[in-house]
């Protein structure tokens, strides 16, 4: 069965005739079955499979955002619902923005606590991420997501030992940024432009989640690192639901450490640079 296409993967998880398939990404595959289009993903590992599923699945029992059924999963493979993609709306992201405050609200048992039924080694895109749980976000967030990609960036030569003591400076003095101290939220935890699907149906969905317990301006920070249409709805509708704590726009650059460090491990200097630029802006303070 390894050696099988996402084709036959997607007929045996449904029980449904394939009909066609279009390949999306080097990774991807909508899969036209006899009743309807299914996504299949190659995930690399069943690791990553099992993780990426449980994530789905805990992210759905809140009940706020949508997110795509799970089909099933086998080996490496994800079978999950396709969604039919409409355009950016205003509407659309103001009730995204109150969505997304529910969904957090929905909490986790701890920062870093897995979904239920995922592995605690799991992964952020291509990248592992542990989900070791913690008590406290300052030194959980440091520990566990933002000094094992500055390691990983130092011993690839992305990032110099120098440099790399800026972020370490600011790790040492995560709880002076902070802000207030808040319960753990429940994270789509990669959440970038591209895991935020804008469906035909008017909804926003979310894809391709690393799901863990974290801090919530975590997600809004990724939002807006890597740019989201009607990002000023999106957050109006989230005020609105959930107001976030005072200086928010103050620590958005702490909480987009942990991204821009794993884009650096992943991708190269250029990521490595922002991360910097970021650190530095709380180093000098």
């Amino acid at each position: 069965m390894s050696g099988e296409g996402p084709d036959a993967v997607a007929a045996r998880l449904t029980g449904r005739a394939v009909v066609a398939r279009r390949r999306l990404t080097g990774a991807v595959t909508e899969v036209d079955l006899d009743g309807g289009p299914v996504v299949v993903k190659d995930a690399g590992s069943a690791a990553a499979a099992r993780a990426e599923a449980a994530g789905l699945g805990w992210l759905a029992e809140a009940g706020a955002v949508r997110v795509p059924v799970v089909h099933g999963r086998e080996g490496q493979w994800l079978v999950t619902g396709s969604v039919p993609e409409g355009r950016p709306d205003a509407a659309a992201a103001l009730r995204f923005g109150r969505e997304l405050a529910a969904l957090h609200a929905a909490g986790a048992d701890a920062f870093g606590a897995p979904p239920p039924g995922g592995p605690a080694d799991a992964y952020i895109g291509a990248a592992p991420m542990s989900n070791v749980p913690g008590d406290n976000w300052p030194d959980w967030y440091a520990r566990h997501r933002v000094l094992p990609y500055l390691r990983r960036a130092v011993d690839a030569g992305t990032l110099r030992s120098a440099e790399a003591a800026v972020i370490e400076r600011v790790c040492e003095r995560v709880d002076q940024w902070a802000g207030p101290a808040e319960p753990p939220a429940r994270l789509h935890g990669d959440l970038w432009s591209g895991n935020v699907l804008w469906g035909a149906d008017g909804h926003v969905w979310l894809i391709d989640p690393a799901a863990h317990g974290g801090h919530r301006e975590t997600d809004l920070a990724m939002l807006q690192l890597f740019g989201c249409p009607h990002l000023a709805r999106v957050l109006e509708g989230y005020e609105e639901a959930a107001p976030l704590a005072p200086g928010r726009r103050q620590r958005v650059g702490l909480h987009q450490l942990f991204p821009l460090l794993v884009h650096t491990v992943l991708f190269g200097r250029s990521y490595a640079e922002q991360a910097l630029a970021a650190a530095r802006r709380y180093a000098s303070a």
